[in-house]
């Protein structure tokens, strides 16, 4: 029996690399919860995911779930932290980048967050003065805006 002779070429069908995926209009796409994860808009995938199936995102003023793909010049509102932000997609990626490079991936039209407010300055009661009255207790209810 004659020995196998080396051939050049390897016996597995030859595969082309992966392509993005592709939605319906056209252009590649990316999921929109490892998106909003991808770009620091959320802390943890998990939490982008979470926020998609509670209804905190949504593209283009409608309701995802996070398996929805997203492109570039989408407009994506996540309401996070107790507060909306709204993006433009201008780049997509996959994977988490740092702080510098995933800002550029969006254009950031969120409003300004609200002004923190100031903290009510703590009463200062006399040491040893002891507990404080029922009066006492009611101007101090008045002054840090109580009723």
């Amino acid at each position: 029996m004659p020995a196998e002779e080396p051939t050049d070429q390897d016996p597995r069908p030859e595969t082309a690399p992966a392509a993005p995926p592709q939605v319906p209009g056209g252009g590649p796409s990316v999921r929109v919860d490892s998106w909003v994860w991808s770009v620091r808009l959320t802390k943890t995938r998990s939490q982008a995911a979470s926020a998609c199936k509670g209804g905190h995102v949504r593209v283009n003023g409608e309701r995802v779930k996070p398996s929805q793909p997203v492109k570039e010049g989408d407009e994506v509102r996540v309401w996070h932290s107790g507060r909306e932000r709204r993006v433009v997609v201008t780049k997509l990626i996959k994977k988490r980048v740092g702080a510098p490079v995933a800002t550029t991936c969006y254009v950031d039209n969120s409003p300004p967050p609200p002004p923190r407010e100031f903290a009510a300055p703590v009463s200062v009661r006399p040491r040893g003065a002891g507990r404080p009255t029922k009066r006492d207790r009611r101007e101090l209810d008045r002054l840090q805006g109580g009723t």
